[in-house]
């Protein structure tokens, strides 16, 4: 059986923490941020943990 590759666009956006977990940045916070609330535009600078069910799914495209 062949190798699996590295889904390279997952691998940008998300980082592998300790204890096999992985933090994905929030969406929204790339542009117009000036007419957005300050207090959204704080909540989207802080990177969140994905779900265990999304980690489950995604944990083959990241070997």
């Amino acid at each position: 059986m062949t190798k699996l590759k590295t889904h390279k666009g997952i691998a940008k956006v998300t980082k592998l923490r300790p204890g096999k977990k992985i933090s994905i940045n929030r969406v929204g916070g790339n542009h117009n941020t000036g007419k957005k609330s300050t207090a959204f535009n704080r909540r989207v600078r802080k990177s969140v943990l994905m779900s265990k069910a999304d980690i489950n799914r995604l944990r083959k495209m990241l070997k």
